[in-house]
């Protein structure tokens, strides 16, 4: 339990309700009053003469840009923007309603401005690198990014560790949860704290203090973070019994009040294993913000969090069947969750109070919060959900009463652009930017039709102030924001991962079939006894659990990256099958890494013998170029260069077990480790992907781009190989654990440790990943093969 942490969550929340029934009563009296419609019809018209293109002649109407990129077309997009002048407008506008949003910022500030502009500026330094030739970058977001910003602030190690607490979060989200929204949501909410976290800073802390302190704000808008997930979505959703949803929306609020999750206890049901998890990662949030919060501060952040869960819990409560809902209880608790939602960003990080953030944000909530409503009616009334939006479309007929909850968005708006920011020409920009974008981007998705009939069921005030709402929807432009651009990106990327994750295991398992189908090696009638021997001992290799990644590499790239016929590369993954097994059976020899298991089973010298064993590697080779020359579909001179390839490769990877085994008992250099790791495991990666690029005759530059990838991925490879030794469980790895300690071997783990040998993990895989940004032609498989190898088990 927190020590010396009083919370009276009754009385902060009645505060609380107080402070927003007195701005509920405000915009009910600027409602009653009229005065916004012709003050936001005033604003409108200022606004618009930086939004609406007017043609002074036929040359000027030619001279404008046609085929405008769609805003949510990514990169397309910003070249687009970039080569018509357009993005530095675009950029400063979604960072100024970064800071008037999160950061709660008034933009008329010298300081703010100052900041704006800096931000604005390594923005686009950040978008111009990433886009320059050579860059090897095609994705506005990706994993590869991310890890360039940790290494550039010292704070590796932080996202490693997030990034394996995302992916974990994703994997547990039930059916009927949404894994995809889940993680996108705890993205957004770390951003926002590290955001609060660097604005508190002054440019003047060490380098390592600033690490120090996006590391905790990491991990704090992870922890805090995660009462989405596993709070607000979970209780929102059908998947827990409404006992289950009683007896853990107790759990939280008595979290709450006292600042310590309690003892889940002896869960029955199917939901017991998620929400054991649930509980056991919100304990260690609830730790974690204790030894990072003062008392005073705990207290604050606990009874604000109350206020944001209570309000939840109204809303959640709320049944559309009931007609007798006032407006006070239908505003009230929005109006304090959409507040809370962003005050608990800033205090989660125990940041001294900040007036103007703190009143900026209280009234500002609500406006963000009718807006999602809004894009989000048709689903919600769909469930059954209370809004805003679906109870005034139920009832409007029947209660007279009731306020039309778009007038009270716009209300909100004047209110907003008039009393709180003054008739700041800026905010007032910004804040209509987004509104007439969000009316597109809601037209754009329901289609005119739809979206013509909920506007005149929602139209309020003159028919003049509609239409010109109207005009300036169809006709308005440079209203879009980045951030809605990365948004939208990372909804993408997040649901299409899910997609080609699938489509790459259907992948690997069809090749796997396939290429299993076509190893064992056939008996010949009138056989030598010992030659029938050798192949059932070749054949007892090759049948092993294995994961057959590299022939699995040499099918995609043959058959789906090339266009090779399938049966036209058979002998080619056969072998590199071949050669691998024989290099395993090798490397088992008491002579060599003396291993006495292999993929789950008896390694073939304990099997047999060391000269059974030997003889067989030795078959197995053979074999390897027996079917290398069965290339029958491909030209004499070009399989002969293959051949050559696959010779020197073998013979280089024997050079590198040669080095390994002079080097056990011997502490190495990174350099020495990275050169016997190139040679006996990146060269074949390396030969799966060159061997059927050879066939395809590829361009030099192409072959170099993909070793380049071979030699990263290889070694990454590796790095997890020997973090599995350390980590793993023999019976998910098919091998004993602790080996590389058992027989004194230089690891990447032994020489730089645990932690430096992840940073090293991943940093040859985004250097990989840069690499599959300089193929001519984009490559998934390959992207996920590097993220599958990061992230086995095995």
């Amino acid at each position: 339990m927190i020590e010396n942490v009083h919370v009276d969550p009754d009385n902060g929340y009645r505060q609380a309700e107080l402070k927003a029934a007195r701005y509920f009563d405000l915009l009910h009296k600027q409602i009653e009053e009229r005065a916004h419609v012709p003050a936001l019809t005033s604003a409108i018209q200022l606004w618009k003469r930086g939004h609406i293109r007017r043609y002074s002649s036929w040359r000027s109407l030619l001279a404008w840009p046609t085929k405008r990129p769609h805003a949510g077309d990514g990169q397309r997009y910003l070249q687009w923007l970039h080569r018509y002048g357009k993005l530095d407008d675009y950029l400063e506008r979604s960072v100024s309603y970064m800071y008037l949003r999160d950061l709660g910022k008034s933009l008329s500030s010298p300081d703010t401005q100052s900041k704006m502009k800096r931000t604005t500026a390594d923005i686009k330094r950040w978008l111009q690198q990433a886009a320059a030739p050579g860059g090897g970058n095609t994705e506005l977001l990706s994993l590869a990014d991310l890890y360039r910003w940790a290494q550039k602030e010292s704070v590796e190690t932080t996202i490693i560790w997030v990034i394996d607490k995302l992916k974990h979060v994703a994997a547990r989200i039930p059916e009927g949860m949404s894994a995809e929204h889940a993680q996108r949501k705890l993205m957004k909410i770390i951003v926002g704290v590290v955001l609060h976290a660097l604005e508190e800073m002054d440019g003047k802390e060490s380098p390592a203090e600033r690490s120090r302190r996006i590391d905790e704000a990491v991990r704090l808008g992870y922890y805090y973070g995660l009462t989405y997930p596993f709070i607000d979505d979970l209780l929102d959703a059908q998947v827990l019994t409404e006992h289950e949803k009683a007896l853990y929306s107790r759990m939280i609020r008595t979290t709450l009040v006292t600042g310590a999750v309690p003892a889940i206890g002896e869960w029955k049901g199917t939901n017991r294993v998620l929400l054991h998890y649930a509980q056991s990662e919100l304990q260690e949030a609830f730790s974690y913000m204790k030894r990072h919060q003062p008392p005073k501060r705990q207290t604050q952040f606990l009874e604000q969090a109350f206020v944001f869960f209570h309000a939840q819990e109204l809303d959640r409560a709320k049944d559309l069947s009931d007609a007798s809902y006032s407006n006070e209880e239908l505003y009230i608790p929005i109006i304090l969750k959409s507040a809370s939602s962003r005050l608990l960003a800033r205090s989660v990080l125990a940041a001294p109070y900040d007036e103007e953030f703190e009143q900026h944000t209280f009234f500002y909530g609500i406006y963000n919060q009718l807006a999602d409503d809004f894009a989000d009616m048709e689903a919600d009334r769909a469930s059954g959900a209370v809004t805003p939006y679906t109870y005034y479309v139920t009832y409007r007929d029947q209660r007279p009463d009731l306020l039309n909850p778009y007038e009270l968005y716009w209300t909100v708006i004047f209110h907003l652009i008039h009393h709180v920011y003054k008739g700041n020409d800026k905010a007032r920009e910004v804040i209509l930017d987004r509104a007439i974008n969000g009316l597109k981007r809601c037209k754009e998705r329901m289609g005119a039709e739809k979206y013509d009939v909920l506007m005149e069921r929602f139209a309020f005030g003159s028919p003049a102030f509609h239409r010109l709402i109207r005009q300036m929807v169809d006709k308005a432009e440079n209203v879009d924001f980045f951030d809605k651009l990365l948004r939208d990106r990372l909804v993408s990327m997040l649901r299409d991962d899910h997609k080609l994750k699938q489509e790459f295991q259907d992948t690997v398992n069809t090749a796997r079939e396939q290429i299993n189908e076509s190893l064992p090696i056939a008996k010949t009638e009138g056989l030598l006894p010992m030659k029938e021997l050798l192949i059932d001992a070749a054949n007892y290799s090759l049948a092993g659990d294995g994961k057959r990644l590299r022939p699995i590499m040499t099918w995609f790239m043959g058959v789906h990256y090339y266009g090779m016929a399938a049966s036209s590369i058979v002998p080619l993954w056969r072998s590199l099958e071949y050669m691998h097994t024989a290099s395993l059976i090798f490397d088992d020899l008491p002579s060599q890494d003396n291993a006495s298991t292999r993929r789950g089973r008896l390694a073939l010298h304990e099997l047999h013998n060391s000269a059974t064993a030997e003889l067989t590697g030795l078959l197995l080779i053979q074999r390897s170029t027996q079917e290398q020359a069965s290339l029958k579909p491909f030209d004499a001179e070009t399989v002969l260069a293959l051949i050559q390839y696959s010779a020197q490769s073998a013979e280089e990877m024997c050079a590198g077990q040669a080095m390994d085994l002079a080097s056990k008992g011997k502490t190495l250099t990174l350099e020495q480790l990275n050169a016997i790791c190139f040679h006996k495991t990146g060269l074949a990666f390396e030969a799966a992907l060159i061997m059927p690029a050879i066939l395809a005759r590829a361009s030099e530059q192409e072959i170099k781009v993909l070793k380049n990838y071979a030699y990263h991925a290889g070694i990454a490879f590796q790095i997890k190989d020997d973090l599995l030794d350390l980590e793993g469980e023999a019976q998910l790895l098919g091998k004993p654990v602790m080996q590389d300690a058992a027989n004194n071997t230089s690891t990447f783990v032994t020489v730089l440790g645990q932690e430096d040998a992840r940073k090293q993990m991943w940093s040859h895989y985004c250097l990989a990943m840069e690499a599959l940004g300089q193929l001519p032609r984009r490559c998934d498989f390959l992207r996920l093969v590097l993220d599958y190898m990061i992230n086995r088990e095995r």
